[in-house]
């Protein structure tokens, strides 16, 4: 398992090895004591998936105060841009994304640290899956709409799809106003 530093400190890219024969593949997806040895300490207490046809955009969600989350992201199926946006107050890099595509051939991963915004564009029909540090709690749940102009962020979806609540969201800086600086 390669594990990546990326330029927003405590997000990494994550490549598993695949060994692959005749008969399929075989991947380690997690692995405690490598995680551990760069300061990914999480304890991991829900796993969701999920379902998109290309052209969904889906975020940029976050939990915030106790209820916050560090998320484990990949795809078992199909690609997907995935993307995080640091939202950590008196951060360095506050309000910068970070974008990797994650793809079914590479069953590469992202590790999301609490603190931040996590959406994705499906390129492909895809089975979105991920490891949540805390329980999801709907009275903390939070976003930053996904087409904001301070964020910039190239999705790759002409006219995307999305859901009500994510066409909804406040811009980054409105947030900043309501949160008094950031989560």
């Amino acid at each position: 398992m390669e594990i990546r530093e990326t330029p927003i400190s405590d997000v990494y890219e994550i490549y598993p090895k695949i060994f692959k024969d005749p008969r399929g593949y075989f991947l380690e997806s997690y692995r405690e004591d490598l995680f551990e040895a760069h300061g990914m300490n999480t304890k991991w207490v829900q796993d969701n998936q999920s379902y998109s046809t290309a052209g969904i955009v889906r975020g940029l969600h976050f939990q915030s105060g106790h209820h916050a989350q560090a998320k484990l992201v990949r795809v078992i199926s199909g690609k997907v841009l995935d993307v995080c946006v640091d939202l950590r107050k008196n951060s360095p890099t506050f309000g910068k994304a970070h974008t990797v595509v994650l793809d079914e051939s590479l069953q590469n991963m992202l590790y999301v640290p609490t603190g931040f915004a996590h959406g994705f564009a499906v390129w492909d029909d895809a089975v979105f899956t991920y490891k949540c540090s805390n329980l999801y709690h709907k009275e903390s749940e939070g976003g930053i709409i996904w087409n904001d102009k301070q964020l910039n962020i190239d999705w790759g979806v002409d006219d995307p799809l999305l859901s009500e609540k994510d066409q909804n969201w406040p811009d980054l800086k409105k947030f900043q106003e309501i949160s008094r600086g950031g989560l």
